[in-house]
């Protein structure tokens, strides 16, 4: 009997539903852009347009933003949108993915929902979640069909080098699979301090499919400017497969996209003040816990630390009677976060959404005063252990 297919993602419905708090570490992007310093007039706008496979003027922005033909360029909904569609283009049911562990929930889940036979490869905390070609090729099989990694890393933040990349397209193409590349956060680079302009690993062979939008590193996520790479021949099949799920998308968002990429520096750098002040924050707390493991990338806004707690300690030794295990099941990790969220009224994303639940997710892309209010919150929780 076949496994169930699986229909949704616990993480997605926990970011909605209950990571929201006064003082919300669980978001990864930066905060929102304001529609007032886009510089936009009501006359530059328009309600409907000319959008079917592609609206041309977001067509030749994304192309000539990421360097590439515009019939290359798949528009979509998000980076999730993006994802679905490019796996859904190139795998069957019964097919080999092989994921990255640990992973973005919903990367695995859609490759489920396809009907895929998922096989993980690991990203150690140990080896500062680098991708390491060996494990790959110890990984991958005949049967591989897809294999998926994101870049910056979800959930560390670590960057995969080209050289990097190069080994995993070759492992690749010896197999006869594809590389699907998550690079929604690559765009962090465009905030660092000189910036640096991202190199897509869709330059790097045949083998490599892109996704991305301007959500994480601008601030522009209620645009939903996504965006595939892929070779011509597969683009048009993701734009065919993408009828399936709606025929012209939201063309005032698509008007606001193109002006937003026009000013694609100007919002970059507003990112990259507000980062440099926020990694200052982070590093300062850091330095301050010896209660903390964490592997440091040097730009982004997401980091990965690992809790260091006495599993053997009695827990009324690290947690009042109201934080006490509810279940066996319940790790000291859980606790910890709930005692997060009742008591400091903060959230970040615990570690389990990530399958490694001594972890979590910790985001610094929000107002800079606010992330030191919820960094001394974190720290006086953690204190509360001792």
């Amino acid at each position: 009997m076949s496994a169930p297919r699986v229909m949704s993602t616990d993480y997605i419905e926990w970011a909605k539903l209950r990571a929201h708090a006064r003082y919300n570490l669980a978001t990864s992007g930066v905060m929102n852009f304001p529609l007032k310093d886009l510089g936009v007039s009501l006359d530059q706008l328009e309600i409907s347009g000319p959008s079917f496979y592609g609206y041309e003027p977001l067509q030749q922005a994304l192309a000539k933003k990421c360097g590439v033909s515009p019939d290359c360029v798949v528009a979509t909904i998000g980076t999730s949108m993006a994802n679905y569609l490019a796996m859904a283009a190139v795998i069957e049911p019964g097919d080999e993915v092989l994921i990255e562990h640990p992973a973005y929930d919903p990367l695995v889940a859609v490759a489920q929902y396809l009907g895929a036979g998922v096989q993980r490869f690991p990203r150690r905390f140990e080896n500062d979640f680098r991708i390491e070609p060996a494990e790959i090729q110890r990984h991958v099989t005949p049967c591989t069909r897809l294999i998926v990694l994101t870049n910056l890393h979800n959930p560390s933040g670590v960057l995969a080098d080209d050289a990097t990349l190069r080994q995993v397209g070759e492992i690749a193409r010896r197999v006869g699979a594809r590389v699907l590349v998550d690079e929604v956060y690559l765009e962090m680079l465009a905030t660092q301090s000189p910036p640096v302009t991202p190199r897509s690993a869709f330059h790097l062979g045949e083998e490599f499919i892109v996704t991305s939008s301007l959500t994480k590193a601008y601030g522009l996520s209620g645009l939903r400017c996504g965006w595939i790479l892929a070779r011509p021949d597969l683009a048009q099949k993701m734009w065919r497969l993408n009828d399936l799920f709606g025929n012209i998308p939201a063309h005032t968002a698509e008007l606001l996209s193109v002006i937003a990429l026009q000013r694609l520096d100007k919002i970059a750098a507003r990112s990259a003040a507000l980062l440099e002040k926020n990694r200052a924050l982070l590093d300062r707390f850091l330095d301050s816990r010896s209660d903390l493991a964490c592997v440091r990338p040097p730009c982004g806004t997401i980091v990965f630390p690992r809790l260091r707690l006495d599993p053997t300690a009695p827990v009324a030794a690290r947690f009042s009677a109201a934080h006490a295990l509810s279940s066996p099941a319940c790790s000291h990790a859980d606790n910890f976060f709930s005692l997060l969220r009742e008591k400091y009224e903060l959230s970040v994303v615990p570690g389990k959404f990530f399958e490694m639940p001594e972890h979590f997710r910790l985001g610094i892309g929000g107002d800079t005063a606010t992330l030191s209010d919820a960094l001394s919150c974190l720290s006086s929780a953690l204190d509360s252990l001792s």
